[in-house]
């Protein structure tokens, strides 16, 4: 165990308590056979010790991040080291300059104390059908020594060909991008790979874009204190032959500046989770800039933040303005979407406190047959209204118009065109005719109940349209569809590999629907759609008019049964909306917030 100082002179001679204060951060993976004495031990401990911050305790061990005086943190190190679950375990210990009771405190989790019980120890995919990879299967810990002489054999030694870049070698950073901004690793002849993440659930889904440039080589994983590269680097080597050679820094960041405190070969600033905010090496370099103006600046002490995704961003003083009205680089590339995932629930103590940043879902909302989109919205006000804290749905029409039709038992002359509102599908059957001069057509028969069947056509112009949406109105975190809409999402979900980075969601939902013929074709040459979905119909025969009850539930069965999710309600063609079925609908959803 080290204890290090952190901080400049001025914030040295702050220090004006009898004793000093500290920071203490810490994990362990281990099994911890009973979870509520562990809670008990932490309750105890760190009450009685006036230490505050934030613990992560599940059946897989540990994560904590607390500060108090430094002998209260030494007394809290010594009790934990007599519980055999801790044996080896690294206690980083830093003094530094008391918080203060301030926004960055608040923000950090430093002005109370949070005890929680969680699944993981950090969440490493909000996706339901990404499961943890094996823990055991971690990369190699590298000390901080270790490290430093991988990276300085680089830069002596160029690779066989004698070109100034190890191709053999790449360092991966596993941190966010408000993080790298102001601090990462640099060696002349290695590359490093810094994914610019919003946050490390994002990580799994950039390894798996990117795996090409890891394959093969000598990776060399690094973070702030060392638990992101634990589940990150077991990930890539989950993934076989070619990426055994994976690597950690063991300790992270903090125990390389504590064995290299010029730096070395890391530049800038180490970002952390507490009120410190960052802690650099003694040459007090910086490497940010401005988000406006571009200049040297690296301090997130004013916590301005993207509007849009609400990620810190570096706002020097003379640019910073009254509203936050900043948007990050990574919304500005990707033309000011959010981004489609912002799950902030259960982050790791080493990458995030505990926030009020969540933002609500956005989901898509297809109509059904010959409905369109304010008609739709009208018939779910009562699910938005249920859902309003949770989500945001949006509503557009389907695009392909159809004809006004009109039976001649009823009238002999249609109603005004103007008094009606136009209708659409997404879906339409081969002798599908746009609509005439007059908009009208009589009705050639009476309503066919499996007039959905011969539905077969239109998907294609559909599928464009729908791309246009996302491009120019989303992201969306989720698509619901209704009726021969619930089809229509279905049919995308079975094509979500083939539509990445056009059409790009996390979930659907979809609402008393059947399967289309695009579907089936997708089924016969794939199998079972790996979506998480939720599929809500009527459990009796004759209750929904409109599509049979077996339609809706073959349609659920073309769905791997590890993520789809069923409600049967007792009514006819709607969504239902009271309990217990709303509660099973948020519960869904919320695995996604």
């Amino acid at each position: 165990m080290g204890t290090t100082s952190c901080g400049g002179d001025g914030e040295r001679q702050s220090i004006e308590d009898k004793e000093q204060y500290g920071v203490l951060l810490y994990y362990k993976y281990t099994t911890v056979p009973d979870v509520d004495e562990l809670v008990s031990f932490y309750e105890s401990s760190c009450n009685s010790l006036g230490l505050l911050g934030r613990v992560r305790l599940s059946t897989h061990g540990v994560n904590v991040t607390v500060g108090g005086k430094l002998s209260a943190l030494e007394e809290h190190i010594a009790a934990a080291k007599s519980n055999c679950l801790f044996q080896g375990t690294d206690f980083k210990l830093a003094s530094c300059h008391h918080p203060l009771n301030d926004k960055v405190s608040q923000e950090c989790g430093f002005t109370s104390l949070s005890i929680r019980v969680v699944e993981e120890l950090v969440t490493f995919s909000t996706s339901p059908l990404l499961k943890s990879p094996d823990i055991s299967n971690a990369g190699r810990h590298l000390s901080a020594a270790e490290f430093h002489s991988v990276l300085q054999s680089a830069k002596e030694q160029p690779d066989g060909s004698g070109k100034s870049e190890n191709k053999e070698l790449v360092l991966l950073d596993a941190r966010n991008l408000y993080e790298t901004r102001i601090g990462k690793f640099e060696s002349e002849n290695v590359e490093t790979l810094d994914p610019e993440i919003r946050q490390y659930s994002d990580l799994p889904t950039w390894i798996d874009q990117n795996a090409e440039k890891l394959k093969g080589k000598n990776v060399l994983m690094y973070c702030t204190g060392g638990i992101r590269c634990e589940m990150a680097s077991a990930y890539i080597r989950s993934k076989g032959a070619g990426f055994e050679n994976t690597f950690q820094l063991y300790g992270g960041i903090q125990r390389y500046l504590e064995q290299f405190p010029s730096g070395g070969f890391f530049k800038g600033k180490n970002f952390v989770f507490d009120h410190r905010i960052s802690v650099g090496s003694s040459k007090e370099e910086i490497i940010g800039c401005c988000l406006l103006c571009n200049n040297t600046f690296d301090d997130y002490s004013p916590r301005c933040r993207c509007r849009l995704c609400r990620m810190l961003v570096l706002v020097c003083n003379h640019c910073q303005v009254k509203g936050d009205d900043y948007v990050c680089e990574l919304c500005r590339k990707h033309k000011g979407q959010v981004p489609l995932s912002l799950d902030h629930s259960n982050q790791p103590c080493e990458s995030k406190g505990d926030d009020d940043t969540r933002r609500k879902l956005r989901i898509l909302c297809l109509h059904g047959f010959r409905q369109n989109a304010s008609g739709f919205k009208g018939r779910t006000g009562s699910l938005a209204k249920k859902l309003k804290n949770i989500a945001e749905l949006v509503f557009i029409d389907a695009p392909h118009e159809l004809q006004f039709i009109y039976q001649t038992a009823a009238t002999t002359t249609p109603p005004p065109l103007g008094a009606c509102n136009k209708k659409f599908a997404w879906l339409v059957s081969p002798d599908f005719d746009k609509p005439s001069e007059t908009g009208w057509t009589v009705a050639q028969s009476q309503f066919d109940p499996l007039q959905y069947q011969n539905q077969t056509e239109g998907f294609d112009k559909s599928l464009t349209y729908l791309k246009t949406v996302f491009a120019e109105k989303g992201p969306f975190d989720g698509i619901l569809g209704f009726s021969q809409g619930a089809a229509m999402a279905a049919a995308v979900c079975g094509k979500q590999e083939q539509l990445s980075g056009e059409i790009d969601f996390r979930f659907c939902v979809l609402c008393s629907g059947f399967t289309s013929w695009p579907l089936l074709e997708k089924k016969r040459e794939q199998g079972s759609i790996k979506c998480p979905s939720l599929h809500i119909f009527g459990s009796q025969p004759g209750k929904d008019r409109q599509i049979v009850t077996q339609a809706s539930s073959d349609l659920a069965g073309l769905f791997d049964q590890g993520c789809a999710t069923v409600i049967e309600h007792d009514f006819g063609h709607i969504i239902p909306t009271k309990s217990p079925f709303i509660d099973e609908i948020k519960a869904f959803l919320n695995q996604f917030v």
